[in-house]
């Protein structure tokens, strides 16, 4: 809308949607480890939790926002608390009511039950625990946790929008037992929901955001009846509903949202801006429309003049008093505040937005302040501007692309038999997935030289002295293919972004991917190349020191893309090709180097598959070649192997197929073997490496219970597409433990091994 016909937005409230939850400085990570290795108590971690809450509220209040949440805030996982409050956690935990012990059990394992499994929450890198939905859930509420963060506001004068995973998005979002149907738990569930309502209104709370992003999804045949049933008995309790979606379009979901009859809508206008006049067509009279209008998700600053055209129009249509400036999400999956980067290029700063300053941006836009709308828009123009976003060589190299080079030479079936007469592995071969324990001692080193109180050459004889010991303990293992252990990494996508141009660096920009797990996405600002290589000298040093084969370890194009925050000036596929002709020569040179083996790691794969189904061919298409360009720059004799992780394989089991890995290895310990029977309906025809335990938890299974695993797997899967290894990479764990579990798997393989020898 043009300036001279905008509309006077300056008296529209303000919401937020959820904050992170670890603190500046990353307290609450600090406070969990802490308490878990025994060094802080519970009431010491507790403590922490609600000092950080509390700084947050008052954070938001100060910053001017009307609508502020509360039970967003969590020791562990969202979803974990939802089914806590709801007296719906797995019957197998025990019953009653759920101690911190029995909380963190769920969370991490403990030493008599498997953890929950966890998977991405929608697209984002963010992980939740699954629902175990069966019969005998007992739905016994408690409402402890939700109530008392209320209280903890009041006292400071603030009043909260409690936050709650909606029903329906909880109970799609779960597994169910063999045959168990969880829409009949549907009455349970709505009785439990209604409950926990009742109970804010006696506390007097006039609103309530109850998070439905599933409505942004394909949904299930019966889900858009339940979802109707489900409303129209939540709508008998007397509270205002604020019915929140986000990620993407509602599209034909649209009807049923508004057939909900909450007294709110939140829509994302980021990922779906088209979605605005859809929604402004049939809001309903009474609703109001909260309008998710800053991004919730990356880190760019705002456009300003974009995001006051849609309110404009909003307020056009709705009248001031019932529009509500918004981010397009929680604000969870940014970073806490850019105080303290210090290092970022100041030109590259002023295009920025951490969670802190998004909360000013609300404000800025819900206020109408022109005076920040001018510097936003020269901020906006300055960028566009900026020519270190541009590199004509990379662009010219993506535009002479051709077919052939997204294709290995040959086909597996005629690479195999040279990657097995080259390599001379064993039935079974052994493996881990590219990491060990990054102890106190490596990061230690690794801090030092970073700040400059190590020499490069102490803390490279340190690397190598890290090296040699760490062969040496699996050659005494008896892994038969070996890995460097990259001692010299911090994260497995900052780690090969500091050798690629295109990139910058945050001091302090961590985001949550689960429990106490934080990562601190590099910033992809401008075309990306490799200068250099990266990765090449510490795996040709550790091939010297073995006569075993010896595994090069890439991080994957496409999750460097999703873990890092992405430049959204150009697609993403080309981002993402960019980032695969870097990795590309990094494979060709790791080749010449004499490694045989190459992991290129795609986690992320699954990650970033849209939320609905018609558009998942063209994100496919671009990010499998993206792989493909990455790898099959090499001969027939050098093996590529890929890992990935809590993904729903059965989703894109083709295109994992179209990658054309030699070896894919993958989560599935918690599962038991689950997701192989999706790779035998699909006959998957290359060699595949589920994991035969859980590497998220110090807990060390014995060797009967991966020989058990392996022989599940053996009924699904031929025995020469088998290898035994974890399910992920071991730097998280101690050497210890991780010597016991590595010993026990060796042993069910060599036990496997003999007997299908015979």
């Amino acid at each position: 809308m043009p300036a001279d016909t905008a509309l006077d937005i300056s008296k529209l409230k303000t919401a937020n949607l959820g904050f992170p939850r670890m603190g500046s400085q990353r307290e609450l990570k600090f406070a969990l480890e802490g308490y878990w290795a025994g060094k802080r108590t519970e009431a010491d971690l507790l403590a922490v939790a609600k000092g950080l809450r509390e700084e947050h509220w008052k954070l938001q209040r100060d910053a001017g926002i009307h609508f502020i949440p509360s039970n967003d805030f969590s020791l562990y996982d969202q979803v974990l608390d939802t089914l806590v409050l709801l007296g719906a956690t797995p019957e197998r935990f025990g019953t009653g009511a759920v101690t911190l012990e029995r909380y963190f059990a769920m969370a991490r394992n403990s030493r008599e039950q498997t953890a929950m499994e966890m998977t991405k929450w929608f697209d984002t890198n963010y992980h939740y625990l699954v629902p175990e939905w069966s019969a005998g859930i007992s739905f016994a509420v408690d409402t402890t946790k939700l109530v008392n963060e209320i209280h903890e506001a009041r006292l400071l004068g603030i009043e909260t929008r409690p936050v709650l995973i909606g029903p329906i998005t909880l109970l799609l979002l779960g597994k169910a037992a063999d045959g168990f149907d969880a829409f009949s738990l549907a009455d349970k569930l709505i009785e439990a929901y209604k409950k926990v309502l009742a109970r804010l209104v006696e506390e007097k709370i006039s609103w309530v955001q109850i998070d439905e992003p599933i409505l942004a999804t394909d949904l299930p045949e019966g889900a858009v009846d339940l979802f109707r049933r489900v409303y129209r008995q939540l709508g008998s309790v007397p509270i205002k509903l604020m019915l929140t979606t986000y990620f993407d379009r509602l599209a034909e979901n649209l009807p049923v949202a508004i057939d909900a009859n909450t007294t709110g809508l939140h829509i994302d206008v980021v990922r779906a801006p088209q979605q605005l006049e859809e929604v402004l067509a049939v809001l309903q009279p009474h609703q109001l429309l909260s309008v998710g209008c800053v991004e919730g998700r990356n880190i760019w600053l705002t456009n300003f003049a974009e995001a006051s055209a849609m309110l404009s129009r909003a307020v056009d249509v709705l009248g001031e008093k019932r529009v509500i400036v918004a981010p397009s999400c929680s604000l969870l999956h940014v970073p806490h505040d850019l105080r303290s980067e210090t290092k970022l290029p100041a030109r590259l700063k002023s295009w920025l937005r951490f969670a802190e300053e998004k909360l000013g941006e609300i404000v800025a836009l819900a206020k109408g302040d022109d005076a920040i709308a001018v510097q936003n828009a020269a901020a906006i123009a300055d960028r566009a501007a900026a020519e270190s976003s541009t590199n004509r060589e990379v662009r010219a190299q993506l535009d002479a692309l051709k077919e052939i080079d997204f294709s290995r030479e040959f086909p597996y079936g005629e690479r195999a038999g040279a990657q097995r007469d080259a390599l001379g592995l064993p039935l079974f071969p052994t493996t881990t997935i590219g990491s060990f324990p990054q102890t106190a001692d490596v990061r230690k080193h690794r801090a030092a030289h970073k700040h400059g109180h190590e020499t490069d050459e102490a803390y490279e004889a340190f690397l190598r002295e890290a090296i040699e010991s760490c062969i040496r303990r699996q050659e005494e293992i008896g892994l038969d293919v070996l890995v460097h252990g990259e001692f010299e990494r911090n994260d497995m996508v900052e780690y090969f972004a500091e050798f690629l141009e295109g990139f910058a660096f945050t001091e302090n920009g961590w985001v949550q991917s689960y429990g106490s797990r934080c990562v601190k996405p590099p910033i992809i600002f401008g075309d990306v190349s490799r200068p250099q290589p990266m990765t090449v000298r510490w795996s040709e040093y550790a091939r010297s020191l073995t006569e075993r084969p010896m595994k090069g370890m890439l991080t994957g194009p496409i999750t460097i893309l999703q873990w890092s925050f992405v430049r959204n000036d150009i697609p993403r596929r080309d981002t993402s090709w960019q980032i695969a002709l870097a990795l590309r020569s990094e494979v060709q040179d790791l080749e010449a180097a004499g490694i045989p083996i190459i992991q290129v790691d795609e986690p992320a794969l699954r990650e970033g598959l849209p939320l609905r189904r018609r558009e998942w061919e063209a994100y496919l298409d671009w990010a499998v070649k993206a792989f493909r360009l990455s790898t099959s720059g090499v001969r027939n004799e050098t093996q590529i192997h890929t890992h990935m992780c809590y993904c729903a394989f059965e989703d894109i089991l083709p295109s994992i197929a179209a990658l054309d890995a030699d070896v894919i290895s993958m989560e599935s310990a918690r599962s038991k073997m689950e997701l192989l029977d999706v790779f035998r309906a699909n006959s998957y025809p290359n060699e595949i490496g589920p994991g035969v335990y859980d590497i998220h938890s110090p807990r060390v299974p014995d060797a009967d219970e991966m020989y058990a695993l392996l022989q599940l797997a053996v009924q699904v899967i031929k025995p020469e597409q088998l290898w035994v290894n974890p399910d992920c990479g071991l730097k998280t764990r101690g050497w210890p433990e991780t010597e016991a579990a590595l010993n026990n798997m060796c042993a069910a393989a060599v036990r496997l091994r003999a007997e299908m020898q015979v």
